[in-house]
């Protein structure tokens, strides 16, 4: 295996390891809607991810850096072809962070409200964005010989870019809807298990027919076995969420995210950004890829910081472990 071989693999993970973080925190910002009955309860969904969010947000900014060091073309293509939704979804991470930090500090109700529309709405999209583009990815986008994006955003917007996003929409929704029940006591809980059941049974149904079309457009059997691996992990976390074990069933909702991503990266291997006018001109690990010299200290460099910061984050994780409920929650000023 060459080492671009390696660094695809590497960003596959990269991006795995960003969609099971940064899902369930979609997830639940899209659930201080759906879920919370009262500013308390907003309160509890926010605290769950308020010690690891922006941690989460590190493996995107790392998996970008690496695409753009690994994959320079790739990356030059993919940002100025998809400007405006990779634009829109900066935005919303930015004004996400700034929501957080923000809400608490003044107690009148209009300022706090407006703070958790923005938790919301840049939960909402950016879960659905990321959905688009990965679809139109798979799909294959508009590049011409000189390895340049020659369509339009409206091109971006088609039938199965968009089943693709409401696919990542509802699947994250789902997984925070889970990792709500893990994190929780009470009567939270016992609500966000019976959303989780109602989400479940929408992502299946979604999920099925984004997959099978996948499959059937772009797919082979190495991506058939990932196809099937997220069904069947789709299905035991519903079991799992069904008989109360949050734990499972959380860790199940994240095998699903997982292979979804992994039948991504199946299905466009060799091909890192396939070209719908001709195949010819596509972008491959080959061509787009750095030199052997900047992959081979890339290579290292990866090697000794990536277990520091999984150990780093995976004691984060630890410190924040307990369940947490509206008793928990102070009284507001």
């Amino acid at each position: 295996m060459q080492l671009h071989d390696v660094w695809f693999v590497l960003i596959a993970v990269l991006w795995t390891g960003y969609f099971f973080l940064e899902g369930f925190d979609f997830g639940v910002g899209v659930l201080t809607k759906l879920l919370a009955r009262d500013r308390r309860e907003k309160r509890v969904l926010i605290n769950t991810i308020g010690p690891v969010w922006d941690g989460n947000e590190v493996w995107l900014l790392t998996a970008g850096g690496a695409t753009f060091a690994a994959f320079p073309d790739w990356y030059a293509t993919l940002f100025s072809g998809f400007y405006l939704p990779l634009l829109v979804i900066l935005i919303c991470l930015i004004i996400r962070g700034v929501a957080f930090e923000y809400r608490h500090k003044r107690p009148e109700d209009r300022w706090q409200t407006n703070w958790e529309h923005a938790i919301f709405w840049t939960s909402l999209i950016p879960a659905f964005l990321w959905g688009v583009a990965f679809a139109n990815i798979v799909r294959g986008v508009a590049i011409d010989r000189d390895k340049e994006y020659v369509g339009s955003f409206l091109d971006l917007l088609n039938v199965y870019s968009l089943l693709g996003g409401l696919v990542t929409l509802s699947l994250f929704t789902f997984h925070g809807a889970v990792f709500v029940s893990l994190k929780t006591v009470g009567d939270i809980r016992e609500r966000s298990r019976k959303l989780a059941k109602v989400l479940g049974l929408l992502t299946a149904v979604l999920a099925l027919g984004f997959l099978a079309w996948t499959q059937f457009s772009r797919g082979d059997s190495t991506s058939l076995i990932a196809m099937a691996v997220a069904v069947a992990a789709l299905i035991g976390a519903l079991a799992c969420n069904q008989v109360g074990r949050e734990g499972w069933s959380f860790a199940l909702s994240g095998v699903t995210i997982a292979a979804v991503v992994a039948m991504f990266f199946l299905t466009l291997f060799p091909n890192v950004m396939p070209s719908s006018l001709d195949d010819a001109w596509s972008l491959t690990v080959t061509n787009a890829s750095s030199s052997p010299y900047t992959l081979k200290i890339m290579t290292w460099c990866a090697a000794v910081a990536t277990p520091l910061v999984l150990l780093y984050q995976g004691w984060t994780y630890w410190v924040f472990r307990k369940r947490i409920g509206t008793q928990h929650i102070a009284d507001a000023h």
